[in-house]
């Protein structure tokens, strides 16, 4: 196998994925579109964080390729569908940093209620500005969580923990933990919280989730927190609600645009406006969750590569392969667009090649149809080339 790491991975994915006879090359940023097609000439497993966009063009111009890994908790920088198409497994690490965010989250609350960074910056300038003016404690605060998903809810049990009044919102039934109280829409949420930190997922329908009529519904003074998405917030509406004094102070981890890597400038329409923390997409970068995300999802890559197993992909049917110890066989992994009939026509080919199947398995999705097969280790090389051949196919590999 051929590898390529981009933007940094912990090193520790580095460890895990050269346990085989792999060759692994790691850059330390992202690539635009053009140079990412051109790295990928001859790689088969390509690990990516955030900055780098994986497009159909992208995938079209990777023949060899055969999984991507996200060492992030998000895949909205992967087109999952061109992916499905080409026959290319996503592969992310959904709870990894879940407590890193979570820390961050906490502390930027603190920072914001308590007014800190603007006494930070002065004491950086020379002032000595000690004053309990418009600085509060969390305790007794309202906290209204938008997303009550693995992240969101553990903000809310810290949040409990240091005495704030949790109250949440999730599109979907979710139970409350401890003494969260659950509100039934999101304007309702924006109208109680004193700060209200946003955790959804990346999908469009979250575009703007926060915009200018949704700024205006919240308290005077309240704080807004975004670790989720750059896109799930209107920048230029909750900057000028910073402006306007609507909102008392927010803090911002994820951009709409953010630079592909250190050497290009970061601008921003919230730079130099008061009681506002801008990060840079740092909500899930600590030394423990970086390591934990590098073992999770290169051990999912190596695992689909050498199984064929599938239960961590975020786009393939998920199959949990069993492995392949005991008597001597072939695993033969069949790709193909979701259309009715193709389980048929493989098997007339095992039947007509005088294969026998000892497992098989066949899993589906809107997209596509994934074939899992253990058969005898004697067979015709004109199996592979049958298989081919067969119509819809994307992809056929032999484990």
């Amino acid at each position: 196998m051929n590898i390529l790491l981009l933007e940094n991975i912990h090193p520790r994915a580095q460890a895990v994925l050269e346990r085989g006879s792999h060759t692994l090359t790691a850059l330390p940023g992202g690539l635009g579109e053009d140079d990412l097609i051109a790295a990928l000439k001859g790689v088969d497993l390509l690990g990516i964080r955030s900055r780098t966009n994986v497009t159909a063009r992208v995938l079209s111009h990777a023949p060899d390729l055969l999984a991507v890994g996200a060492y992030c908790i998000g895949t909205n920088q992967v087109d999952l569908d061109a992916a499905s198409m080409n026959g290319v497994a996503v592969f992310n690490a959904p709870y990894s940093n879940t407590r890193s965010v979570a820390e961050l989250a906490i502390a930027e609350i603190v920072f914001l209620v308590r007014k800190v960074y603007p006494k930070i910056t002065s004491a950086h300038a020379g002032m000595w500005e000690k004053s309990a003016d418009r600085s509060r404690e969390v305790r007794g605060k309202k906290l209204g969580i938008v997303g009550f998903g693995n992240i969101g809810s553990q903000v809310s049990t810290l949040a409990e923990a240091m005495g704030m009044d949790v109250y949440y919102f999730d599109i979907q039934d979710k139970l409350s933990i401890g003494n969260a109280t659950r509100v039934a829409s999101l304007p309702e949420i924006l109208r109680i919280a004193d700060v209200v930190t946003i955790h959804v997922d990346g999908s469009t329908a979250n575009t703007h989730l926060i915009g200018e009529k949704e700024l205006d519904e919240m308290k005077p003074g309240a704080c807004l927190l975004n670790l989720s998405r750059g896109h799930v917030v209107d920048i230029e509406a909750l900057a000028a609600a910073i402006r306007s004094g609507k909102l008392g102070g927010a803090a911002v981890d994820v951009f709409p645009s953010e630079p592909h890597n250190e050497s290009e400038q970061f601008v921003s329409p919230l730079q130099g406006l008061p009681n506002v923390l801008l990060t840079p997409h740092i909500g899930g970068s600590t030394e423990e969750a970086q390591e934990n995300i590098a073992e999770f999802v290169s051990g999912k890559l190596l695992e689909y590569v050498t199984t064929g197993s599938t239960a961590a992909s975020v786009n393939f049917p998920r199959i949990i392969a069993p492995r392949t110890d005991g008597a001597p066989s072939h695993r033969l992994l069949h790709i193909h667009r979701n259309v009715p009939g193709v389980l048929s026509e493989i098997n007339g080919i095992f039947a007509k090649n005088n294969v026998n199947v000892l497992t098989q398995y066949l899993r589906t999705n809107e997209v596509i149809g994934y074939v899992l097969a253990d058969v005898d280790a004697h067979y015709k090389d004109a199996l592979f080339r049958d298989l081919l051949n067969v119509e819809h196919t994307i992809r056929v590999r032999i484990i």
